[in-house]
């Protein structure tokens, strides 16, 4: 019987010891190698986009499998696999699916990001002479998970399906004479879309009432009472524009004093790339490894509790960091403070030393983002507002707030991309614009100002 599991992988390229851990997809014939490898050649990529790919080709196969002898024709196949995405495979009607898959309906944008990843990956094992061999013609008669993906790498190619993309600048041109045979299909024109902020009339309602120790939210002594690691991370990420992700990746050495002005400085280095805080280690990579015995945080499995992501910011420094530019700057001092008391009075200290990381769980091991989140979720319900994304009172609204306040300040857009470490300067426009209220209370303005008339 046909199937395709998703399963961790542990992948060796050569007969040195470095070992990549990678998302892997089992079938009835075994593992699908082909993908393996594709994973491990793009190994500059992010765990989020090795998960994302291996659950494209997932869907694909299994859309496969469950339509057995269906199609003689590639073309059919994979056109109708881009419907199946799109409008899902469930009758409305009777809410029966004799394929078994029970797809509901996507989005056109999420469709589109499946069908590039998919398209991505074909392309690739086009390419490869090694797999040229095992194609079967027609299609209905290939057999194995490696056979058929194959067959539609190669259609592909001589057909152009999927999406009309084009791996090289130096092909662009062709886009003029052929297209993809099944294109990437938008959705309705929306304009930038509304993200919310963390309110600013709450921020400091949240950090004094909300990161309280809920084992001591009595106490009379305010270090055993505060939460002083939630509202460091906090002020971090509201004053200082720092994703969440990126918190996870700060060493103790990497948060240093302006004596003159009492300010924190706080440096986050790339995970892998950026300087070692010791002499001796080519890189973090080589330092948590030889010191350590671990790995950077982007390295572990998206699935693995100390897993972190990176989303590659501009760094700053030929050692590979940037530095967290508070505003307003004062802010800059209340981190330092709340840092000070968390070093001081509640962080556990690693066993041994085994780790460089800043923030510790209550086993002194590295903090994850799920606790904080965790944290940050009960601190919110803790001053009587609902955590939710569309609300902007998510981890992520206090970097929206950020680049608004830079925004409603003065900021140009070229300053505030430079401060929000974007590498597109279109990128920060989306924290920048106002939301539906803002434009109200301008418009209830100019009402007043101009009278009725």
């Amino acid at each position: 019987m046909a199937y395709v599991l998703k399963i961790k992988a542990r992948y060796r390229r050569d007969n040195t010891g470095v070992v990549l851990r990678l998302p892997a997809l089992l079938t009835e014939k075994g593992l699908l190698l082909s993908h393996l490898q594709y994973l491990a050649e793009k190994s500059g990529k992010g765990q989020s986009w090795r998960e994302r790919s291996t659950f494209a080709i997932m869907l694909l196969l299994k859309y496969i499998n469950a339509n057995e002898g269906v199609f003689t024709k590639t073309t059919e196949l994979l056109e109708s696999f881009a419907t199946a995405l799109r409008v899902g495979t469930i009758d409305p009607t009777t809410l029966e699916d004799p394929s078994g898959l029970y797809w509901r309906v996507r989005t056109a944008e999420d469709t589109s990001v499946l069908l590039h990843f998919i398209t991505h990956y074909t392309d690739w094992l086009a390419d490869r002479p090694e797999y040229k061999t095992q194609r079967a013609n027609p299609f209905r008669e290939a057999t194995g998970a490696e056979q058929r993906l194959n067959w539609c790498a190669y259609h592909q190619r001589h057909s152009r399906v999927f999406l009309n993309h084009l791996p090289s600048e130096e092909r662009a041109l062709s886009r003029i004479r052929f297209a993809r045979k099944i294109m990437r299909e938008g959705g309705p024109p929306v304009d930038l879309e509304e993200v919310m902020r963390f309110p600013e009339a709450s921020i400091f309602k949240l950090l004094d009432e909300g990161f309280v120790r809920a084992e001591n939210k009595s106490h009379p002594d305010p270090n055993k009472r505060a939460d002083w690691k939630g509202r460091a991370i906090t002020l971090l990420m509201h004053y200082g524009g720092v994703r969440k992700s990126e918190v996870f990746h700060l060493y103790l050495t990497d948060v240093d004093i302006d004596h003159e002005r009492l300010e924190a400085i706080v440096r986050i280095y790339h995970p892998s790339e950026g300087a070692a805080p010791e002499d001796g280690y080519i890189s973090r990579e080589d330092y948590l490894a030889k010191r350590f015995r671990r790995m950077p945080r982007t390295k572990y499995l998206r699935s693995e509790r100390l897993h972190s992501g990176w989303k590659s910011p501009v760094l700053s420094n030929a050692d590979k960091f940037f530095k967290v530019d508070f505003f307003p700057p004062n802010m800059a001092t209340e981190f330092l403070y709340a840092y000070k008391m968390y070093i001081e009075h509640q962080r556990i200290e690693p066993e041994n030393l085994d780790h460089p990381y800043a923030f510790t769980n209550s086993y002194g091991q590295p903090e994850t983002i799920r606790n904080f989140q965790r944290t940050h979720r009960n601190a919110v319900m803790r001053i009587g507002l609902v955590p939710k994304k569309k609300l902007g009172t998510t981890e992520h609204g206090h970097r929206h707030a950020y680049g608004y306040r830079l925004h409603a300040h003065g900021f140009s857009g070229v300053e505030i991309q430079k401060k929000m470490r974007h590498r597109s300067y279109e990128s920060h426009l989306v924290y920048t614009q106002p939301t539906s209220e803002d434009v109200r209370v301008r418009m209830d303005e100019a009402y007043e100002r101009y009278g009725r008339g």
